[in-house]
């Protein structure tokens, strides 16, 4: 991490899983799918600017069980991001760092509160940030995405599913699991920290399936991805050698 990157929140108490039931964890969930190393590198959204927020705490969670699993993670604050096209040519030092943050990652988890039905104005916005292309670069697409939500009120999967179509255009693999946290704000201690429940074991289980697919995805993702009609646009050309390689 260089230090231009201001806007990640630090993780507290990494190591300290109260919820977890380690004996029930797989310690290397991808083991036999790809290659571990380098660690997967997962970056975590989540939409509320709230002192407590908790589809932040959800994240906290989230992060804390995948580098316990291996991967690197960054949790990016959004409280300075300004509005789309609220700056000119979006230059602001919070939209520089967000984009960054989604090249650097091979996977993200987003996590937003349902509002009014609906994800929240400051996920939305943080998404709206990342361009499909950037600098001849793709922030996004090629990686996996794992989708959860918190909700004041009874269970919904409103949120989770706006999440999945978002994934989709971004042209990411959004994992089949997903967690859905009900009356979040039951679900929490008074430090932050996450009760055991089945709430929190979904999320355990949305965890271990993100590093799967993102190992198993990882030597492949360029190819999945791979479109004819990019490959006019930049004028690259397949060469007959190259396909009869692929046929082999």
């Amino acid at each position: 991490m260089t230090s231009t990157h201001t806007r990640l929140r630090p993780l507290i108490d990494p190591q300290h899983l109260p919820a977890l039931k380690p004996d029930y964890l797989h310690r290397q969930p991808a083991f036999g799918l790809g290659p571990a190393d380098p660690p997967p590198r997962i970056l975590l959204l989540y939409g509320s600017l709230r002192e407590r927020s908790y589809s932040r705490l959800v994240v906290e969670e989230a992060a804390r069980l995948l580098q316990l699993l291996g991967c690197e993670t960054r949790i990016f604050d959004p409280s300075d991001l300004p509005l789309p096209d609220q700056i000119a040519a979006d230059d602001h030092p919070a939209v520089h760092e967000l984009r960054e943050h989604s090249l650097w990652s091979e996977g993200q988890v987003w996590c937003s509160p349902e509002r009014h039905g609906q994800i929240t104005g400051i996920m939305k916005t943080q998404i709206d940030h990342l361009p499909l292309a950037y600098k001849g670069l793709r922030p996004t697409q090629g990686r996996t995405l794992a989708v959860m939500q918190v909700s004041a009120g009874s269970q919904s999967f409103n949120s989770v599913n706006t999440l999945r179509l978002l994934g989709r255009w971004m042209r990411m693999f959004t994992i089949p699991n997903q967690s859905s946290v009900a009356k979040a704000y039951e679900e929490f201690d008074e430090t932050g920290r996450m009760k055991p429940s089945a709430y929190y074991d979904r999320i355990v289980d949305v965890v271990e399936e993100l590093v799967r697919f993102t190992v198993l995805l990882r030597p492949h993702a360029a190819q999945l991805v791979d479109r004819y009609s990019e490959r006019i646009e930049t004028d690259r050309k397949v060469g007959a050698a190259q396909d009869i390689l692929r046929s082999i």
